[in-house]
C-alpha cells in the first residue's frame, strides 16, 4: 500500500470565511470599477471604511484619480491599468486579475449606495467596538497618574462615537434596544474591601459627618453587607439617634442586613476600627465604584458592537443607555471632588448630508 504523506500543519488550518460587509465592498468597488460615474451617488465613506487594506487602496485610488470619459472608458482598460497602479502604492499584492474579480462581484452598479451604507454601518460598528475597548482598557489600568479623569476622557470619545453614528444613522421609532448584556464581574478587592470597613467605622464613630456624603449610595460598596450599613448608617443619622456599633449592629438586624453567616460580634469589631476621615475613605469608595461602572459600561457596548447582528440604531440606543449609568456615577464623583471635568457638550441630532471626510477621534481635553 503506497505511503500517505502527512499534511503540512498549514493545510489543516480553518480557512474562516469572510464577513458579509466583505463582499458590500467587493460589490460597491466593482460597481465603480465599472461605472466611475456613480461615485457622486456615494456618501459616508472613506479609507478606512473598509475592513481590509486591499480595498482601502482600491478606494482611495477611484476618489483620487479623475474619471475617465465614459466613451473611452467603456472601449479600454486605461483608466483600470492606473487605478491599479495608484493602489499598487499601498497594497503591493493587488493583480489585475482581483480589479476584474470586483467587477464580477458587481451585476447591478446602480446599488452603489445600498453597498455604500452597508460598509458605512459595519464601519460604525468596528469604530465603536475599538472605543469601548479603549474604554476598557483604561478604566482597569491601575498605572494611570490620573486614572478616573483619564476614564471619563475615554467615556467622552465612545459618547463621540455613539453622537456620530446617531448623526449617519437618525434614531427611528420602535428601534428595539439590543439583548441584554450581562458584564463579568470584577474579582474582589482586598484593598477596596479595607476601605469600606474604615469608612463604616469611622462613620460610627463620627456620625454628624454621614450628612456631607450624600453622593454616596449603597451600590457603591462591593460586599452587600457594608451596603447594608451605610444605609443603616445613614438612617440612623437622619434620625439623629444615638450612633455607635451597637446601635448601628440592632439596626442592622431589624432591617434584615444580617445574616447566619454574619457573627454579630465581627460587626461589632467591624464597627470600632476607625483612622482617618470618614470624607477621604467615602471618596475612595465612590473613585472604586466610578471605575467598575465604567468597566461594565464598556463590556456592554463592547457586546453590542461585537455582535453583527446589532443594527446601528440598536447601537445607539443600547450605547447611549450603558452611557446613562455611568453619566450618573460621574455627575455624584463631581459633588463629592468638585475636580472632575464636565461632559463634553452634545451635539444636536442632525440629519446626515453628505460624506463625511474621515471618522477622527476627537482629541482629548488637556487634564
Amino acid at each position: 500500500m503506497p505511503h500517505t504523506p502527512e499534511p503540512h500543519p498549514d493545510e489543516l488550518a480553518p480557512v474562516v470565511p469572510p464577513p458579509p460587509v466583505f463582499h458590500a465592498e467587493q460589490a460597491l468597488l466593482g460597481a465603480l470599477l465599472r461605472d466611475p460615474h456613480r461615485l457622486g451617488d456615494v456618501t459616508g465613506i472613506a479609507p478606512d471604511s473598509f475592513s481590509t487594506a486591499a480595498h482601502a487602496a482600491v478606494w482611495a485610488a477611484i476618489t483620487t484619480l479623475p474619471a475617465p470619459d465614459p466613451a473611452a472608458h467603456a472601449k479600454d482598460t486605461t483608466w483600470h491599468t492606473a487605478v491599479l497602479a495608484a493602489a499598487r502604492e499601498h497594497a503591493r499584492g493587488l493583480t489585475p486579475a482581483y480589479l476584474h474579480t470586483l467587477i464580477q462581484h458587481c451585476s447591478r452598479p446602480s446599488h452603489a449606495p445600498a453597498y455604500a451604507r452597508m460598509i458605512e454601518a459595519d464601519h460604525s460598528r468596528r469604530r465603536l467596538k475599538s472605543a469601548a475597548g479603549q474604554l476598557l482598557r483604561t478604566a482597569r489600568d491601575t498605572a494611570l497618574p490620573h486614572r478616573v479623569q483619564t476614564t471619563l476622557a475615554e467615556a467622552d470619545a465612545v459618547a463621540a462615537v455613539v453622537d456620530d453614528i446617531a448623526i449617519r444613522f437618525p434614531p427611528r421609532a420602535g428601534v428595539r434596544p439590543p439583548p441584554a448584556v450581562n458584564p463579568a464581574p470584577l474579582p474582589l478587592d482586598a484593598e477596596a474591601v479595607e476601605e469600606e470597613r474604615l469608612l463604616l467605622a469611622t462613620a460610627t464613630a463620627r456620625p454628624d459627618t454621614i450628612a456631607a456624603l450624600p453622593w454616596l449610595l449603597p451600590d457603591d460598596f462591593v460586599l452587600p453587607l457594608h451596603a447594608g450599613l451605610w444605609q443603616t448608617l445613614s438612617l440612623l443619622a437622619r434620625r439623629q439617634g444615638p450612633v455607635d456599633p451597637v446601635t448601628v449592629l440592632w439596626e442592622a438586624q431589624q432591617r434584615g442586613v444580617l445574616d447566619d453567616r454574619t457573627p454579630p460580634r465581627d460587626v461589632l469589631e467591624l464597627l470600632s476600627e476607625t483612622s482617618g476621615a470618614a470624607e477621604y475613605w467615602a471618596e475612595r469608595v465612590l473613585e472604586r465604584s466610578l471605575l467598575a461602572t465604567a468597566d461594565r459600561t464598556a463590556q456592554r457596548i463592547e457586546a453590542y458592537a461585537s455582535a453583527p447582528a446589532t443594527t446601528p440604531f440598536q447601537l445607539v440606543v443600547g450605547a447611549r443607555r450603558a452611557l446613562a449609568d455611568l453619566g450618573a456615577a460621574r455627575t455624584r464623583w463631581q459633588h463629592a471632588t468638585s475636580t472632575a471635568p464636565p461632559p463634553r457638550p452634545r451635539p444636536a441630532t442632525a440629519a446626515r448630508a453628505g460624506p463625511p471626510t474621515t471618522a477622527v477621534r476627537p482629541a482629548r481635553a488637556t487634564r
